[in-house]
């Protein structure tokens, strides 16, 4: 269990890139498990979300299940998952580009299974 990332109480302009990422990605998991309480609001058993801290990623996973995603520590570049130990190939959003985050952050666009990571 993670709890909220100190850098998510300071201000943004004061964070160096790494810690914008880390604040963005707590905001991602939080904006996946609104998305399945919206989804199923009757829930016994609601699904969370969590990120784990790598060597070059932020792997956020789905608590008792898989792995959601990947989140570039260093650049913010969210991929779909390979595998459990990597990433695939392909950047699918860039948390740096404000539109990108802005979707990633509302439960409306994000679902908590992963779908809208696949490329079209």
């Amino acid at each position: 269990m993670i709890s909220v990332p100190t850098v998510t109480t300071s201000p943004e302009e004061s964070l160096t890139l790494s810690e914008r990422v880390e604040n963005w990605v707590y905001l991602y998991t939080q904006s996946l498990e609104e998305n399945y309480t919206k989804r199923y609001p009757n829930s016994s058993d609601p699904v969370k979300f969590e990120m784990e801290k790598g060597r070059k990623y932020w792997r956020v996973n789905q608590v008792n299940g898989g792995v959601h995603s990947f989140v570039d520590r260093k650049t913010g570049e969210v991929y779909k998952p390979a595998s459990w130990r990597g990433p695939a190939k392909y950047v699918r959003f860039d948390l740096r580009i404000i539109n990108n985050r802005m979707k990633l952050h509302d439960p409306e666009f994000t679902d908590w299974a992963g779908g809208y990571l696949y490329l079209r």
